[in-house]
């Protein structure tokens, strides 16, 4: 007889480990479905973003930061060096240790919460039944009261550079990579291809991004966006816009890469190629053919409360609709536990933070300039640079700026966009005001420490009015 559970999650990523251990909270029976091996062939929780994502590429983009500022920045300070060098296998051991230290840390919270792991590949049947093929190749079977559909996503692959894990390489390729290489090639001009190629452009290498699109981050702002490639390009990153790939031809020692744009076609060589197009949903067997489950297109099809067309079933983070975000996922999972516990939560999709951890940051929540142009909106727009903030000039960081966009009648606040200095955390100042429907002058009021970057973010709002108090207001 098959055990049987209030909850099982399929999927021990962002989304469908934070709905695990939100449902037992709320005192539901739980288990929860992941198949993830480490490495050494250990299993793990965590994910795509834990494992191969999101901590592993801010490790190493926090150590080649560290390593370019301690070769062209300590001077500046009065702080001499000899020659600086690079020790790649220590960088790799250090990225490694820290994901080691997280995963294992949801091991001990599903623990604590009493929370079933069920290790293997997990398969949804009819009458809310999951059969687990575990590591071995045996299958167990579990019924539940609901279900939760959580199995993330996966790096898509393009017929013009498959990815062969050697000389052509997806995201985990490049968080592996145990030399600097000489070239590096990026598929890609997105938050992958910017972060990866960011870590080894500091390291050493020349790298080349292929954009197939002729514009540069078309869902950031767009003046946001030309602050950012004029910096990125002055960093040395050689960013190709309307430049599509046609065709990769890899050897033992590298990869020939031909590409064309408006002048026609090209080919360069390249150590390595980094695919970084986008991902999708990873739904290989994760719902057998006798579940009759709707989909959109490669997504799975749920309403506004991340319910199933299936009573009981439910689908969150990569595999539906919605940015491919972590923390929007792990909001849904909080979500739909809470709902099935019979209480009321929402997610709020026009609130989603968006982050890119170049260096400057990016960061951004809510309407863009361009957007409320084409929707007719009647706005303010006030901006702040960093190279008027003390605190910024202090930290030898004063690039970039503060730009919020307010209606022009309520003044409520419609989109925040930082480009500078820490921008990943200044952003939520934007986002927990706007949840509560904040205007601009509400920010202007607000007291904020000096000297700060936060500061910033305050004149930004100041100068929705023309106010600002350390830039000279556009008339």
């Amino acid at each position: 007889m098959a055990k049987k559970y209030d909850v099982i999650v399929i999927g021990g990523g962002p989304a469908g480990y934070v709905a695990a251990i939100r449902a037992a909270q709320l005192g539901l029976k739980t288990a929860c479905v992941e198949k993830w091996l480490s490495p050494e062939g250990d299993p793990v929780l965590g994910g795509t973003c834990l494992n191969v994502g999101c901590i592993p590429s801010k490790a190493l983009l926090e150590s080649s930061h560290h390593f370019a500022y301690a070769k062209d920045g300590f001077s500046a300070h009065g702080i001499k060096m000899g020659g600086v060098g690079i020790d790649v296998e220590q960088m790799i051991a250090r990225k490694d240790g820290i994901v080691k230290q997280l995963t294992g840390g949801i091991a001990q919270l599903f623990k604590a919460n009493k929370i079933d792991w069920l290790q293997g590949e997990g398969t949804l049947f009819p009458e809310r039944t999951v059969k687990v093929k575990d590591h071995m190749g045996e299958v167990s079977e579990y019924q539940a009261d609901n279900i939760i559909l959580a199995a993330g996503s996966t790096p898509i692959d393009i017929g013009a550079a498959p990815i062969d894990g050697k000389r052509v390489i997806d995201s985990a390729g490049a968080l592996a990579l145990t030399e600097v290489p000489k070239r590096l090639g990026v598929i890609g001009g997105g938050v992958i291809g910017l972060e990866m190629a960011s870590v080894w452009s500091r390291l050493g290498s020349e790298v080349v991004i292929f954009e197939a699109m002729d514009s540069f981050l078309a869902g950031a702002d767009a003046g946001i966006a030309r602050d950012a490639l004029r910096s990125f390009t002055k960093q040395g990153l050689d960013v190709r816009l309307g430049a599509r790939v046609l065709s990769t031809v890899t050897s033992k020692k590298d990869v020939k890469v031909t590409y064309s744009n408006t002048e026609g076609e090209h080919a360069e060589t390249f150590d390595y190629l980094l695919v970084a197009v986008g991902r999708t949903p990873y739904t290989t067997n994760l719902v057998d053919p006798s579940v009759d489950l709707v989909m959109d297109g490669p997504r799975v099809h749920v309403d506004g409360n991340c319910a199933t067309n299936i009573p009981g079933v439910w689908a969150i983070g990569d595999l539906v609709r919605g940015p491919m975000l972590a923390h929007k996922g792990s909001e849904e999972g909080v979500a739909v536990a809470e709902r099935i516990a019979g209480k009321y939560s929402f997610v709020d999709y026009d609130l989603v933070p968006f982050v890119i951890y170049t260096a400057p940051e990016i960061a951004w929540v809510g309407k863009t300039e361009q957007a409320c142009k084409q929707e007719g909106l009647d706005i303010k727009v006030g901006s702040f640079p960093f190279a008027a903030s003390g605190r910024a000039r202090a930290m030898d960081a004063a690039e970039g700026q503060v730009k919020i966009i307010a209606d022009a009648k309520s003044d409520k606040i419609l989109g925040v966009h930082i480009f500078g200095p820490n921008a990943s955390e200044l952003i939520h100042e934007a986002v927990v005001g706007m949840s509560f429907d904040a205007s601009a002058e509400d920010i202007a009021r607000i007291m904020h420490a000096h000297p700060t970057l936060a500061e910033s973010v305050k004149e930004a709002a100041l100068a929705v009015h023309k106010e600002a108090i350390h830039a000279v207001n556009k008339k």
